[in-house]
């Protein structure tokens, strides 16, 4: 095991100053070591209220800044991320559990580049002509040429809370756009891991953003977080994380009209067809296993596989989790580490449990036996049918349900028979075949033949699984409102 990294954090910032959090501090827990990672700032209620109105107060100056001062500001704030990138990575991984492998490349170096990826011009997205219309007279006004612009103001104060499995590239995908479009933000960091994006907050603050831009609560309970959701002063809410917390930030700020942008749970299918390359479709199903622990929303934790293929990938999956080393994240052998905290680890284990009971445990189902400390979890595979309660829940962890189907209109109709709608996938020999079934699967985004993601493309779910898109240019427009300006002649 690699030496304890330890990072004390105990002020907040507010209207561009580091103040003390109003609740003291708390433990930050290492996942693999179970040992304190350092200290985190416990916000007041009082302090997020004063966040939201540093924020408010900023606004209207910060959006009034030249486009061009702003995106300056992003690239320099790219630059210092990947500066300090030796001692945030270490941090990341000793606060999240993260792999050296997943920590290195898909932390740090993706937050630096979201802001980069935000630092582009933007004026091709903030304004667009429409050609002019010929408009008979009416009892409004004269006939004649009418012209309209579409132009996208800033929303206002965006209150960003983002998930714990990737804190810093979820934090930097919300706070980079908002910016650049002229927001103003607060930064809200999952409670179990948020050593990281204080930091980020203090290299934003460091490379210039004026006062009330850009400030930071963190709590270890969501009263303060609640309140940016409630306040008059926050015009939108960008939050990623579980369904039932998104379903409450929605009937909180539905008061004010908040707008909206959600990324929630989900509970992918990848429907694997009996022409499909099982290589590659079992490569894909065992990311869930081995990429953050199955922390990540958009793994395809549903195997809908073909009949006829089926023991096929069962036994793909199983070599592949074989050959997954389960352990300490700072070793670089390493595959899968351990889940966030010790209370996902139970409810991961009592969702096995339920599996056993409910399916069959095709391999795995525990904690390793070699490992007494630490929250990790064996890769597992439970084989069973849609209607289990393993097949439905979002699990969030190493844990993957097989389902068998017959012909392809089944196999699309278990896919879609689902709460959520995130991500799916097709594995299939036949591209026509793929392309036509998966647009007809229920989700935001559908894999074909492959895990990897465009990153320009829009990401966001159907039903539970969340409201609105980001990435790429469909990121900054989520962080705008719509304005049309007409004139005649």
């Amino acid at each position: 095991m690699a030496e304890q990294v330890t990072r004390d954090e105990t002020k907040l910032l507010i209207g561009g100053r580091w103040v003390e959090a109003g609740d003291g501090t708390y433990d930050i827990i290492n996942p693999a070591t179970e040992g304190v990672v350092g200290q985190a700032p416990n916000a007041s209620v009082e302090d997020a209220r004063a966040a939201a109105a540093a924020a408010a107060e900023a606004f209207p100056a910060w959006a009034a800044t030249p486009v061009e001062e702003r995106l300056a500001l992003l690239k320099k704030a790219s630059a210092a991320i990947q500066a300090r990138n030796d001692d945030l990575v270490p941090l990341v991984i000793a606060e999240t559990g993260a792999t050296a492998r997943v920590g290195s490349r898909m932390q740090v170096p993706v937050s630096a580049a979201r802001f980069d990826r935000y630092s582009r011009d933007i004026s091709h997205v903030q304004e667009r002509s429409l050609n002019p219309v010929a408009t008979a007279a009416t009892p409004l006004a004269p006939g004649g040429l009418v012209s309209a612009l579409v132009y996208r103001q800033p929303v206002g104060v965006v209150a960003a809370i983002a998930s714990y499995n990737f804190p810093l590239t979820n934090m930097a995908g919300k706070v980079a756009p908002a910016l650049a479009m002229g927001n103003t933000v607060i930064m809200k960091p999952a409670p179990q891991d948020p050593l990281a994006v204080i930091e980020l907050a203090r290299i934003l603050d460091e490379v210039g953003f004026p006062p009330g831009v850009v400030n930071i609560i963190n709590s270890a309970g969501p009263e303060p977080a609640a309140v940016l959701t409630e306040t008059p002063d926050v015009d939108m809410v960008s939050f990623t994380g579980s369904t039932s917390v998104g379903q409450r930030i929605a009937a909180s700020g539905a008061q004010s009209m908040k707008r909206l942008l959600m990324e929630l749970g989900g509970k992918g299918a990848a429907v694997v067809f009996e022409d499909a390359d099982v290589k590659t479709a079992a490569t894909a199903i065992a990311s869930t296993f081995g990429f953050h622990s199955g922390q990540i929303c958009t793994a395809p934790t549903r195997a809908v596989i073909h009949r006829s293929k089926f023991e096929e990938i069962v036994e793909a999956l199983g070599a592949a989790a074989a050959f997954m080393q389960v352990g300490d994240p700072t070793d670089t052998k390493t595959i899968v580490g351990p889940v966030i905290s010790g209370i996902q680890q139970q409810r991961i284990l009592d969702h096995i449990e339920t599996g056993r009971k409910e399916g069959e445990i095709a391999f795995g189902g525990g904690r390793p036996a070699h490992l007494e400390t630490g929250y990790y979890i064996e890769p597992t595979l439970v084989i069973g049918t849609n209607d289990i309660t393993v097949a439905r829940e979002e699990i969030f962890g190493p844990v993957v349900v097989a389902i068998p189907f017959d012909d392809e209109e089944e196999g699309i109709a278990i896919a879609n028979d689902s709460d959520f709608g995130l991500y799916d996938y097709v594995f299939s020999g036949d591209s026509a075949r793929a392309f036509r079934v998966a647009k007809q699967l229920r989700a935001g985004h559908v894999g074909i033949n492959t895990a990897q993601r465009n990153m320009e493309a829009p990401f966001g779910g159907f039903k539970l699984s969340g409201i609105g898109r980001d990435g790429g240019e469909f990121g900054l427009e989520a962080y705008s409102e719509v304005q049309s300006i007409i004139w005649a002649g």
